[in-house]
């Protein structure tokens, strides 16, 4: 890599390297890169204020079975990284919801980014 191109990509390389400190610790939710994709994806839903039911959370993947979507979402239940919360208006619908500790790792995350941008 070029030393320019290199001294460009310095702060995203740090990032990385902060990030996957941060994924190393116990606090950090223990998921896969393909579990991680969805919920990065679930994320981005969330910041702009969206309720995403199941059935658009296994819409979310288009690379992905709605069926391996599913398997994703039940797996990540499990390891306490989503909720699902019953529509208040149609108990059949389910809303997938950030738990407590996805958002504080969110917000590590945010700490990692910012520690990067100040340096």
């Amino acid at each position: 890599m070029p030393k320019s191109a290199k001294a460009k990509s310095l702060p995203y390389l740090k990032f990385l390297n902060l990030v996957d400190a941060l994924r190393g610790m116990p606090t950090s939710p223990k998921i896969d890169p393909i579990e991680e994709r969805l919920l990065d994806l679930l994320a981005i839903a969330w910041s702009s204020g969206r309720q995403v039911t199941v059935l658009e959370a296994m819409r979310m993947s288009p690379d992905r079975s709605s069926a391996t979507v599913h398997r994703l979402l039940k797996s990540m239940l499990k390891k306490g990284v989503i909720e699902l919360r019953p529509d208040a208006d149609d108990g059949r619908v389910k809303h997938v919801v950030p738990t407590t500790a996805t958002n504080q790792y969110f917000a590590r995350l945010n700490q990692c980014l910012l520690k990067v941008a100040r340096s």
